[in-house]
């Protein structure tokens, strides 16, 4: 059972690791240790999104808390950034979202939050909610139980995110929904005039019958990009399942990966006059701190994690922030991911300029990334230790600037490389850049072939 309890939510199997009964504990928990650590927990939002397990697990999870005292805000079938919305809106303690985004139909988990969408992590709540329920250390139950109401909070979410419409002609896009949770988060679009779109598998099927909701294994995409190169579209979109990342494709159906998509968002942001603070993952491009500064804004380079991120972007005062994996992160949604919010931007930038994306996109492919051309690299099964792995890049490589901000990075004049390793399983991850094509292959091997000795 401990296997669920994860770095940033809590995930499984269901009928395995995960189960009616260990969600009811995990309710009780819940409320447990928030009181328990000095804050309220008088009010928690839940939503769950359309696997087949989803409404029992709710069932269960809500007994749970509403037996310690705590009323629910049952906000039904949401998406995840519909879910932080409603924590920080409707006056809630806690929110608690139940998916287990591009995961296989069989998971399931809870993505868990304080007040105002704060995300609740390995190391700020879920290793303590764990050893509550494996100890049973539940606080006694409430003589008086919670209750629950239901809200809904698509009218709210589409004013928020309406403060990002500055669109001067129509743009017509392509999605796939990939039968999940972005059915529900482009409601926040659908008033919007100048926005249409054509789908790609918009009926809700939590078994994901057409292909696995995770727009970053570019085979997912190939149906979106078909679509695209098809018809007539401004770019297309992918959401993953529980719809809190977006993968975009220009209009000629080519990939454009999460760091460049930050760029542009946080250019619109200064257009619009939104502020000039902005956070990106320590995978991401040069291009991405050279073009938001050159546009006079600050860019600052974080680790990668959500909740490291939703933590540096409150520290920092920033206003917005991407990750190389499709997260994409405003403050206007409390400092929390809205893909509604990314698609207007990115529609902003193409009707304002009247170019394609693809044009808009072309000064920023200047450097040669190894993610822009076939994802983030994993090397799994590793045949020693990750630690002696990087104990050796730090010896091969020690004539570059290294900085340790989330794993290794080396920077040299022309390239740089950060190697990270997993904290769950023997997987080492590399992502790497160059000035050129051939420099970035060359080093790319000679970085590889430390990591698989």
């Amino acid at each position: 059972m401990a296997g669920i309890y994860k770095k940033y939510d809590i995930r499984g199997i269901y009928g395995e690791g995960l189960t009616e009964e260990i969600a009811y504990r995990i309710g009780r928990a819940f409320v447990t240790f928030l009181r328990g650590n000095g804050e309220t927990c008088d009010t928690v939002v839940v939503a769950r999104d359309i696997r087949s397990h989803s409404k029992s697990l709710f069932d269960a999870l809500t007994r749970g808390l509403i037996e310690q005292g705590a009323n629910v805000i049952n906000l039904g079938e949401a998406s995840t950034p519909m879910s932080y919305f409603a924590n920080g809106t409707l006056g809630a303690d806690a929110s608690i979202m139940i998916t287990a985004s591009h995961n296989p139909p069989e998971w399931n988990g809870f993505k868990l939050c304080r007040a105002n969408a704060e995300p609740i992590s390995g190391e700020t709540g879920i290793a303590e909610i764990e050893q509550i329920v494996l100890r049973e250390a539940f606080a006694p139950q409430a003589t008086v139980l919670g209750i629950i109401t239901t809200r809904d909070v698509i009218e709210g979410y589409e004013r928020n995110v309406s403060q990002f419409v500055r669109l001067e002609h129509p743009v017509h896009i392509a999605i796939d929904f990939a039968n999940g949770m972005g059915i529900w988060e482009v409601k926040a679009l659908e008033k919007n005039s100048l926005l249409t779109w054509d789908s790609l598998y918009d009926t809700p099927d939590g078994e994901c019958p057409n292909h696995e909701a995770n727009p970053l294994e570019r085979e997912t995409l190939e149906a979106l990009q078909e679509k695209v190169r098809g018809g007539n579209y401004a770019f297309g979109v992918a959401f993953d399942g529980d719809a809190d990342r977006a993968g975009f494709v220009d209009e000629k159906g080519e990939i454009i990966t999460g760091d460049l998509i930050t760029a542009l968002i946080a250019l619109d942001m200064m257009a619009m006059g939104k502020g000039n603070v902005f956070l990106y993952d320590v995978r991401c491009s040069w291009v991405v701190k050279e073009a938001i500064e050159a546009a006079g804004g600050t860019a600052i380079m974080c680790p990668v994690g959500h909740s490291v991120i939703k933590q540096r972007m409150r520290e920092e005062g920033a206003v917005f922030a991407g990750e190389m994996s499709a997260h994409y992160y405003f403050k206007e949604n409390f400092v929390a991911e809205s893909q509604a919010m990314a698609i207007l931007a990115v529609a902003n930038m193409v009707g304002k300029s009247g170019k394609p994306l693809s044009e808009l996109v072309a000064p920023l492919r200047k450097y040669h990334h190894t993610c822009h051309y076939q994802g983030e690299i994993n090397i799994k099964n590793v045949k020693r230790d990750p630690q002696a792995i990087l104990d050796e890049i730090r010896a091969t490589y020690a004539d570059g600037r290294q900085f340790e901000l989330d794993g290794i990075s080396v920077e040299y004049a022309d390239w740089w490389f950060n190697v990270r390793c997993s904290n769950t399983e023997l997987v080492v991850r590399l992502n790497l850049e160059a000035k050129t094509k051939e420099l970035m292959e060359a080093k790319r091997d000679e970085v590889l072939a430390i990591i698989r000795k």
